[in-house]
């Protein structure tokens, strides 16, 4: 049973205990960016939605000018 020094032994048990915390770590690592995502995409869907009712509020009559205007100055070759 005993092939090897005791020591290579050690140095298996080692490299599997790494992968494991690197696989755990990495998970655990996932889980922080996507929380920060999903707060990051929150904070720039609120300044959106404030923009565009601080736009509403602005000039309520003009958006059929508006899409008029950006519809003619839309000159796309496709």
């Amino acid at each position: 049973m005993l092939f090897f020094p005791w020591w290579v032994y050690l140095c298996i048990v080692g490299i599997i205990f790494s992968a494991y915390k690197l696989m755990t770590t990495a998970k655990e690592e996932e889980k922080i960016d996507q929380a920060f995502i999903e707060k990051e995409g929150r904070v720039y869907i609120e300044r959106m939605e404030k923009e565009k009712e601080r736009r509403m509020k602005q000039s309520p009559g003009n958006h059929e000018e508006q899409r008029e205007t950006s519809a003619e100055n839309n000159h796309s070759i496709a």
